[in-house]
């Protein structure tokens, strides 16, 4: 029997909530709590307890829900500069998710797996579409904005329950399960804890994810940085969830621990309260754990208590008092919503370069042909919601101009495929088969789609249906031909074409398997390798290359519409190879323009691309990310005359080269990011241009001195020097004139967008706070304010700044290091050929080499006082070895010391080893070098 609601204190709104949820967990059992510790939590009926289940995906939209508005793709919402924009859009999906959820509660969760803050570090990261920026400061201006729209406004009760993703240092989907993160303590805590920082603190976000990744070594689900920083910012419960499968990979894939049920036990202890894994699995893990002690009720009751305060937040128990429980569903893919995705899109749009050429005048544009493989095609990723209507490019243009105006040629080679039995025949009604035929049937023409990395698509002509595997896996499969294009988390429709004696073999990419006819004629996956598959000529039709140009050179002007597939050659399990445009689209690109020299190049893209070729022979350059339901129309609104709004949120380089390992973290020591980059930039953070100009004028601070507690107030004027009325964002940098330490050559520390129309003036003011031009110092493990003067540049993007002044900050002089205190080999100066690791006892991190002659320094050592002896924290694997200290340089240097580093058992294990040093004074760099690979040293203490 359920008691009265009025005697519950669980369900009482006017208790606090640590007392409501106290009382509710007192009130359960110990299984029925393990049993909340999953994805999909149990229901308690003799509570009233309804189930509960984490994970709805609303990174743009509402996902795999069915219909949903479709918005631009998180890094095109960005690159809007519009934190207004992104709440209204968050509300606008929070909504439609909460509508979803009364229409169906039972599959339809409040917890939003959204906005995902990684960092935009490396443009070739698969899931590059999902991130906003590469600045910490404005992902976090952005994902606060975003997640704010998404909880709703009021203080207490939440719309939806917001999950930051993925914590931490998540940017290679290369080995992502296996690889680790390095990240020193710098940019730990300068670059990559801010992003997740900013919007719990604000009370946006009420959750986090856990990523798959390792940092320093240790698996992300088990890091220190749960329990000890992320929730340090809040005084709220912060729900931490752990990624799909991630928490197995603890006890399989990382071998961290010897069984899962020690695994699952440890990401608990570690602040993981959700796993989202097997669920029975999940609990027989769980209660095993506690039963022998690797989990106390307590650490339970901890978890436990995370999860029950959002769900009390969410108004489950107090459904009376939720404000957000009459949202229905009248509000999915609602008129406003529909406007709101038209001016997102709109917004998103990113003008790189222009002659002149746009924007184009509909009565006198002429014949627009609208050329390439995304000219009528939009494209969703796996996060997209699910749109009720598609606007292509092709559709916008034809909307404005008339479709008797408009040409169009995607550029796709179109082909016949034959084998010794016959003609590849596709039929909408049959698998895909092998027939004799004297000719060559329509049904037997395929367009060819080239995604990049030699991968391609095969579309059925008659249909324009793509051919794939009926079934997944290695096993044959036949081949069908009724999809809509590359879909789905394996996508099962694409091939590469592998040389073969006088033809090709066709290899299924996510079965690994070659195709081959069969008896009965059907067309399988069923060749283990290229020798055993059927070979096959490729009889060309048409060459969609030469096509395409014939086309253009029929227009007036040509919008060459370029791009990725979301699914396909860099995605989530993909990263890219490299920053080229996708096949055959460079020469397409060159060929149209040859054909046509009024070719204005419309790049959709997930990512950045290195494009200079375009930028030094084409008219213009626009880019956009995948813009949802409303892509074409927005594009269509910005080349024939709206404003072009967008700025880019991430460097654009002129190459690959100019990147560091994709797996390299450290973005001071290989002067990564727009902060640390010393190259020049094919279209730097924050570029986009207008189709009118602006000039700055009369910079102003309102104090030339400052302290670390004061804040100091920008103004600039602005004034529109073109005809026509412009958006601007007003970008301020920072820059430090003199430091200890390598510092950003530029940080974005606010914006301002405006607009003006022509011959209009403002005054533009931004604050800035002394205490952000802090970082963190690693000789006393704490934020620092240095005495220094500060560039202060106000400017259109952050290479083109467009005036200066300097701020003299009254800050600390860092001292030289004391060695009796410690040296924590973390908190190293400089290193080479080490990597960070985990050790078990204090300082909890130390540094490994990973070949000879690796080496690690400290700057400005004081051994003024006395030292006589230097004690190490130190190991080895196999065959031991040892580690010298000079003083001053590297080679040349005087020894100091030469330790032993015998064999430790134990993965994180150290052992102490104490060496004599000859007398010494003064202040000196000390070097720390390793004989050999696999030695570990965490701490050196220099004694009396």
């Amino acid at each position: 029997m359920i008691d009265s609601p009025t005697r519950i204190v669980f369900r009482d709104p006017q208790q606090k909530l640590a007392t409501r949820v106290s009382d509710l967990l007192g009130r359960l059992s110990l299984a029925e709590k393990i049993a909340l510790l999953h994805q999909h939590q149990a229901p308690v009926p003799r509570l009233g307890i309804a189930g509960f289940r984490t994970g709805t995906e609303a990174l743009h939209g509402v996902a795999w829900l069915g219909t949903a508005t479709a918005f631009p793709q998180a890094v095109g919402l960005a690159s809007t500069w519009d934190p207004d924009l992104l709440r209204r859009v968050g509300t606008a999906v929070g909504s439609e998710v909460r509508a979803m959820h009364h229409r169906d509660p039972e599959n339809v969760g409040l917890n939003v797996w959204a906005p995902v803050v990684n960092l935009l570090r490396d443009p070739r990261w698969g899931r590059n579409e999902e991130g906003y920026a590469e600045d910490p400061w404005l992902t976090g201006v952005l994902s606060t904005a975003y997640a704010g729209g998404l909880r709703g406004d009021h203080p207490f009760w939440l719309r939806t329950a917001p999950t930051l993703k993925h914590f931490l240092g998540y940017n290679n989907e290369t080995d992502r399960c296996l690889t680790s993160s390095n990240l020193p303590p710098r940019v730990l805590h300068e670059y990559e804890l801010p992003a997740f920082q900013a919007a719990l603190a604000e009370g946006a976000a009420v959750a986090v994810m856990a990523s798959y990744n390792l940092v320093n070594g240790c698996p992300a689900h088990l890091s220190p940085l749960i329990n000890e920083t992320l929730r340090s910012w809040t005084e709220d419960d912060v729900m931490v969830v752990g990624d799909a499968w991630a928490v197995h990979n603890i006890a399989g894939d990382q071998h961290w621990h010897d069984d899962h049920v020690a695994g699952f036990a440890a990401a608990i202890r570690a602040g993981i309260d959700c796993l989202t894994e097997d669920r029975d699995a999940t609990i027989e893990r769980l209660t095993t754990a506690a039963a022998t002690g690797l989990l106390s009720e307590s650490d339970v009751d901890e978890a436990v208590r995370h999860i029950l305060a959002v769900r009390i937040r969410l108004g489950e128990f107090n459904p009376e008092d939720d404000p957000y429980r009459d949202i229905g569903p009248a509000v999915i893919d609602c008129a406003e919503h529909r406007a709101l995705a038209r001016e997102a899109a709109r917004a998103s749009v990113v003008l790189l370069s222009n002659d002149g050429i746009l924007p184009l005048d509909p009565a006198r544009a002429g014949r627009v042909a609208v050329i390439g493989p995304l000219a009528d095609a939009i494209f969703d990723d796996w996060y997209s919601g699910t749109p009720p209507y598609r606007k292509t490019l092709r559709d916008g243009v034809a909307r404005r101009l008339g479709a008797g105006s408009v040409l169009h040629h995607e550029g796709l080679d179109r082909i016949a495929l034959r084998c010794a039995s016959g003609l590849l025949i596709a039929d909408p009604s049959q698998p895909l088969r092998v027939r004799e035929n004297d000719g060559v049937p329509e049904e037997a023409l395929f367009d060819v789609i080239d995604w990049g990395q030699e991968t391609f698509s095969l579309r059925v002509v008659s249909t324009r249906l793509f051919l794939g595997a009926d079934g997944l896996g290695p096993r044959p499969h036949e081949l069908v031909c009724d999809r809509p294009g590359p879909n789905g988390w394996e996508v099962r429709e694409t091939f590469q074409f592998e040389p073969a004696d006088d033809g090709v073999v066709l290899r299924h990419v996510q079965s690994g398997q070659y195709l081959a006819v069969d008896a009965d004629g059907l067309v399988r996956t069923s060749a283990p390798g290229p020798g055993d598959g059927t070979v096959f000529t490729v009889d060309l039709l048409i060459d969609g290359v030469a096509a395409a140009a014939a086309v253009a050179a029929e227009a007036d002007v040509v919008l060459l519409a370029l791009g990725n597939h979301p699914l396909v050659a860099g995605r989530e399990t993909e990263d890219r190879r490299d920053l080229a445009l996708p096949g055959t689209q460079d020469d397409l690109m060159r060929a149209v323009a040859a054909a046509n020299p009024r070719t204005v190049l419309v790049l959709t893209s997930s990512y950045p691309y290195a494009v200079g070729w375009a930028r030094e022979n084409l008219p213009a350059l626009l880019w956009s990310s995948h813009g949802g339901q409303e892509h074409g129309d927005a594009l269509a609104d910005v080349l024939f005359g709206d404003e072009p709004a967008g700025r880019l949120t991430q460097t654009w380089y002129t190459s690959a080269a100019d990147l560091p390992d994709l797996l390299d973290y450290d973005i001071i020591a290989t002067d990564s990011t727009y902060l640390y980059y010393r190259g020049t930039p094919l279209f730097p953070f924050g570029h986009g241009l207008s189709y009118t100009t602006f000039r700055y004028e009369n910079l102003r601070l309102s104090t030339g001195r400052a302290g670390p507690a004061d804040r100091v107030t920008v103004t600039v004027d602005v004034l529109n020097t073109g005809d026509r009325t412009g958006d601007e964002v007003v970008q301020l940098y920072t820059r430090q004139q003199r430091s200890r330490v390598k510092q950003p050559i530029r940080r974005l520390r606010g914006f301002r967008r405006i607009r003006l129309a022509p011959g209009e003036r403002t005054t533009v003011m931004m604050r800035l706070s002394v205490a952000d031009l802090a970082f963190w110092d690693v000789t006393r493990s704490r934020w620092v304010i240095e005495d220094a003067g500060h560039t202060i540049a106000v400017g259109r993007s952050s290479t083109d700044w467009a005036l200066i002044a300097t701020l003299r900050v009254r800050g600390e002089v860092i001292p030289p290091r004391s060695p009796r205190t410690g040296l924590r080999l973390i908190d190293n100066d400089g290193y080479d050929a080490t990597t960070p690791v985990p050790a078990t006892d204090e300082p909890g991190e130390a540094l490994r080499s990973v070949s000879p002659d690796a080496w690690a320094v400290f700057d400005e050592v004081d051994f003024n006082g006395g030292h006589a002896q230097v004690r190490a924290a130190v190991a080895a694997g196999a065959a031991g070895g040892s580690v010298t200290l000079r003083l001053d340089d590297p080679l040349a240097g005087p020894v100091l010391a030469v330790l032993p580093v015998p064999v430790v058992s134990g993965r994180e294990a150290l052992t102490e080893v104490v060496a004599a040093i000859p007398p010494v004074t003064g202040t000196h760099d000390l070097f720390v070098q390793y004989a050999q690979a696999g030695i570990t040293v965490a701490e050196l203490s220099f004694l009396p």
